[in-house]
Order: C-alpha cells, then sequence, then structure tokens
C-alpha cells in the first residue's frame, strides 16, 4: 500500500488518534478513570443512534427522523415504567415504536416514491408531535426500577453495559454487513439501485431493511438513554440527529473512505465524544463545539459529495 492509498484510507483514522493523545497530554482530569467511562458512555449512545442512520445510508436513504424517533420511543418508554408496567412490556413497546416508524418510512420511500429526505423529515414532525401530546410538554421522571435502569447504569464483569450495548450492536451491524448476503445487496443497492435491480437484487426491499434497521437502532438508543437518566422527555434525543450524522460522514472518510462503514462510524463518533469532553475540559466555552461539528460535516461531505447528493436528491 502506498503512503497515498494509506493516508486516504487510514489519515482520518490518525488524526482521531492523535487528537485522543493531545487530550490525554493537556486536557486537566482527561485520563481520570472516571472521566474515560463517562466518554464511553456517552459514545454508546451517539454510535449506536449512528450506525442505524448509516445503515439507511448504506442504501442510499436519509434518515433524518432517528433523533425524534428516538426521543418518541423514549416517551413511550418512560411513560409505562411510569405507570408501573413491567420493563420488559416498555422495552417492547419503545421497540415497537422504532418498527412501526421505520416500516412507515420504507414505505412511503418505497411505495410512495417519496424522496427519503423529505419523508423521514414528515415522520420526525409527526414523532415529536406525539411525544409533545404524550407528555403535554413535561418530562417523565421519577425512581425507576433497577430492573430497568440497570440496562444503561449496570455492569457486567466490570464492564458498563452501554460499552456491552455498543459492542453487541457494532457487532451485529458489522456481520450483517460483510457476512450475509442480505448486507451484500444492501450495499449493491446503495452504490448503484438500477443495475442491481437489473442483476435481480429486491432492491426496494433493501431499503425497507435499512430504514427499519435505523428504526430500531434509535429505539434501542431511546430504552437506554432513558434507563441511565431516570427520565424521558420529548426532545431528549433531538441534539444527537447532527452529531450522528457527523459520526457517519467522518467515518466515510477513513477505513472506507466515500462509503458508509461500521468501524468508522464507531471510531468517529468515539471522536466526536472525546472532542466534545476535551473542549470543555480545556475551559473553551460550548459554542465552540458547534463551529467544529459543522466544520467537521462540511468537510466529510466534501469528501463524499456524490455519496450525500445521490442520497438527498436521488442523482
Amino acid at each position: 500500500m502506498s503512503m497515498r492509498d494509506f493516508i486516504g484510507r487510514y489519515g482520518t483514522a490518525v488524526a482521531g488518534l492523535l487528537l485522543i493523545i493531545f487530550f490525554v497530554a493537556f486536557a486537566p482530569n482527561f485520563a481520570t478513570t472516571m472521566n474515560i467511562v463517562n466518554v464511553l458512555k456517552d459514545t454508546s449512545f451517539l454510535a449506536i443512534l449512528a450506525l442505524g442512520f448509516a445503515l439507511a445510508f448504506t442504501v442510499a436513504e436519509l434518515d433524518l427522523s432517528i433523533s425524534e424517533m428516538a426521543s418518541l420511543a423514549a416517551v413511550v418508554c418512560g411513560w409505562l415504567v411510569q405507570l408501573q408496567y413491567p420493563p420488559l412490556v416498555a422495552v417492547a413497546a419503545a421497540l415497537a415504536v422504532g418498527i412501526v416508524l421505520g416500516s412507515v418510512n420504507g414505505y412511503g420511500v418505497t411505495v410512495l416514491r417519496i424522496p427519503s429526505l423529505i419523508m423521514t423529515l414528515g415522520t420526525a414532525a409527526i414523532a415529536k408531535g406525539f411525544a409533545f401530546m404524550i407528555t403535554q410538554g413535561v418530562a417523565f421522571v421519577g425512581r425507576w426500577p433497577t430492573g430497568f435502569t440497570g440496562l444503561a447504569r449496570g455492569y457486567t464483569f466490570g464492564i458498563p453495559n452501554l460499552v456491552l450495548w455498543l459492542a453487541g450492536v457494532t457487532l451485529f451491524a458489522w456481520g450483517l454487513v460483510k457476512w450475509t448476503r442480505t448486507g451484500a445487496h444492501m450495499v449493491a443497492t446503495g452504490e448503484a439501485d438500477e443495475a442491481a435491480r437489473l442483476a435481480g437484487i429486491a432492491t426496494a426491499r433493501m431499503k425497507r431493511i435499512g430504514l427499519l434497521l435505523a428504526g430500531v437502532l434509535a429505539s434501542i438508543t431511546a430504552v437506554l438513554l432513558a434507563a441511565n437518566l431516570s427520565s424521558a422527555a420529548p426532545n431528549m434525543a433531538g441534539d444527537y440527529l447532527l452529531y450522528a450524522i457527523a459520526a457517519v460522514l467522518l467515518g466515510m472518510t477513513m477505513f472506507e473512505p466515500g462509503k458508509p462503514n461500521v468501524p468508522g462510524t464507531v471510531f468517529a463518533a468515539l471522536v466526536l465524544k472525546v472532542l466534545g469532553n476535551g473542549l470543555v475540559l480545556l475551559g473553551q466555552p460550548y459554542y465552540v463545539q458547534d463551529i467544529v461539528l459543522g466544520l467537521i460535516i462540511i468537510g466529510s461531505v466534501a469528501f463524499s459529495a456524490s455519496a450525500m447528493k445521490k442520497a438527498a436528491f436521488k442523482v
């Protein structure tokens, strides 16, 4: 592999590692065990949500409803926990939200032929409305059962459960894309849907699967958020959308340049959370994070503009 190829494939990842080393050296208390665990926990929420966006993007569709779906799923889950329903029922209801809305997105895109950019924006508005209708704008907060909160706050063999959830979702997404026929068909659909259709691949079905998985992973994120905070608010996942998009786009600049990929998405999510945490510890104003995030999104899209353009506008 030439140096140019190495930089193209791993340059962003190396830059991310150097950024982590910089914060370890210069940010006060960055390298403490408590801070590292907190960064990994925060990364888990973002990375799981971002992997859902990445799977939809793999089939050349944009799902801009992931954060609002997550907020609605969290509200439904928290509502049922607050009403003292068994945690299993609450979790199942949250997953149902993601399955239903993900399926609706898939139906709208493949049957009604609505561009995913528009379809998912509409779904996001509907989900947001239902979340506020259920809560009346007031968050559900309480001393919730440890059987529920332990999903996010607990430890297994000394490892935070959130990290284990992230590892499990990452392995599932990576295995799906790299080791299954469905994953290969999803990739083919995203790269050239007409050629894939002529080759006998059910491209519409692949697009529905991608959008469905985005909804399911949004619901999993919602359950973990609600369990970790012992609360559920109608806008609790709203701030995650841009970060999830940034994680996927930044991930497309490494490992498999120009393509949404699982390891790139997860590592980019970690880099974004390290960046935010490190800037705070260095005493930088909160708005610096927004400026840097915007620059990352613009730079990442410039690197892989054709993929984003195809997904957003079908050209």
